[in-house]
């Protein structure tokens, strides 16, 4: 799908979980995605397509890709030394700059705004008490700050020793320096840029995790990661992409690692064994997705090379594409060249300022009317997160997001509470584990004969429309299956 999706669903639960299990967001996060959504697709993007902002119509509407200025894909090799994967100056400025679809560079711009707010609502809102729990945490006389939990693991079970995470630290920073200075220096980056990445990553754990443990969504940061290592070495894509792995991934690694923790907590599981069994399966996990990725690359031609696949194929690497293309816009030409003085897209840079000054109004109207309670749960750092993720997301993922969440949060909450106490998550689960587990079935049951997808009315995610994949500006380059308009 390629255009707004105007009512667009489908009875896939892959389609409707693509941003997260609709049936754990809570209510209110529920209506803070779909604001965020609306008004991004059906206000903000209408209006600059309608203004050709940023040449919108020269470019299809919602893609990732990149292009030259007449509207045709660019060509990475032209301005790319293979050689040494850097940046060639002199044939760039000959070439063209990189363009980039409207809407991915709203969505952009959306990201600069939900790292500002982000830092600024957890400010305003968490700010005080934050302190309080650090300071409790900290002193030694901190057995009253457990809950009924806290004092049940604590009486039963002994807590994982602190030179167990000192010691897993050691190593694995030892092999992440081993990997930077190793190989030829091939990945680009020194020791230096992986502990300022680390620094970045202990950073901006707290704030994100408090986002996460109040709404069950995390803002993508990754943004900054991007930013600050593309204006220190632009240029260098390796360099780019493995300082975005050390400190972005590592915070969302270390987030979902505290997701685990708390639900072994709750469940009353041993916290030494979850913290062996989180690393046996980190390790397996990783050697299991590097064995498939790599399997993948070698065995499937054209894999994620949307010009060469056929329209029913699944290779298409929707989040993929979106990578590759931020390694090239932060890596290759940097963040000077794309968003800095002068550029195409340094409008985009006030986003900065709105997503600072967003919270800041909420919480001055939620300190001047405190009986309001539903001021409270505006929550801007969702708003802006959560509609940052198109591309690679359509619109039909929210449409089917919204709806499946609604009915179970609100519907089923409301008359059958207490079934959905007793089976909501164990549902969701369920769908995520059973989608899983169909997935790899009709891999091998249907791939052996080359078929790679099953077409029925409740999945179809087509647009409908021919001009929705296709630029509409008079003279700009035509895609294949596009009319050429005068």
């Amino acid at each position: 799908m390629r255009g707004l999706g105007v009512g667009a669903i489908a009875f896939d639960w892959a389609t409707a979980a693509m941003i997260g299990s609709p049936i754990a967001a809570p209510i209110f996060v529920l209506f803070n995605v779909l604001a965020g959504y609306v008004i991004l697709v059906y206000i903000i993007m209408p209006l600059c397509y309608w203004n050709n902002l940023y040449d919108a119509r020269r470019f299809t509407f919602l893609s990732s890709h990149l292009f030259e200025s007449s509207g045709k894909p660019y060509d990475l090799n032209r301005v790319l030394d293979t050689k040494t994967f850097t940046l060639n100056v002199e044939e760039y400025d000959n070439y063209s700059r990189i363009y980039i679809s409207t809407f991915f560079a709203i969505s952009y711009g959306i990201g600069f705004a939900t790292l500002t707010a982000t830092l600024s609502h957890v400010f305003l809102f968490d700010g005080q008490y934050m302190l309080k729990l650090w300071r409790q945490a900290t002193s030694k006389a901190n057995v009253n700050f457990l809950d009924v939990h806290g004092r049940i693991m604590k009486a039963n079970y002994a807590a994982v020793p602190q030179w167990w995470f000192h010691l897993l630290l050691v190593v694995v920073t030892a092999l992440s320096i081993y990997t930077c200075e190793g190989f030829g220096r091939a990945l680009q980056l020194p020791y230096w840029g992986l502990f300022l990445a680390m620094a970045m990553a202990f950073v901006f754990t707290l704030p994100v995790g408090i986002i996460t443990a109040t709404t069950n969504t995390t803002p993508g940061l990754n943004i900054i990661t991007e930013m600050v290592i593309g204006y220190i070495m632009p240029g260098k894509p390796l360099a780019n992409v493995v300082f975005k792995t050390y400190g972005y991934m590592s915070m969302t690694q270390a987030i979902t690692f505290l997701s685990d923790f708390k639900l072994g907590y709750y469940m009353k599981i041993p916290p030494r064994s979850m913290f062996v069994a989180q690393l046996a399966g980190a390790v397996i996990a990783n050697a299991s997705y590097f064995w498939t990725a790599w399997w993948l690359l070698t065995d499937v031609p054209h894999i994620c090379d949307t010009n060469m696949l056929p329209d029913d194929t699944p290779w298409t690497c929707p989040n993929d594409s979106v990578f590759f293309s931020a390694s090239v816009i932060w890596g290759v030409v940097g963040p000077r060249r794309m968003f800095g003085p002068g550029s195409t897209y340094a409008g985009l840079n006030y986003f900065f300022l709105l997503g600072f000054l967003a919270p800041a109004v909420v919480y001055l109207f939620y300190r001047l009317f405190p009986e309001k309670k539903w001021i409270r749960l505006i929550n801007f750092p969702v708003i802006f997160g959560s509609s940052g993720g198109m591309p690679p997301n359509k619109s039909i993922n929210y449409n089917c997001w919204f709806i499946v969440g609604f009915i179970f949060n609100y519907w089923v909450f409301k008359h059958h509470k207490q079934w959905w106490g007793r089976y909501a998550y164990v549902l969701s689960a369920a769908l995520d584990a059973g989608t899983s587990f169909m997935g790899v079935i009709a891999f091998f049951a249907l791939g052996n004969y080359s078929i790679y997808s099953v077409n029925w009315w409740g999945g179809v995610t087509d647009d409908y429309c021919p001009l929705a994949k296709c630029p509409t500006e008079p003279g700009a380059y035509i895609p294949q299956g596009c009319p050429e308009l005068h």
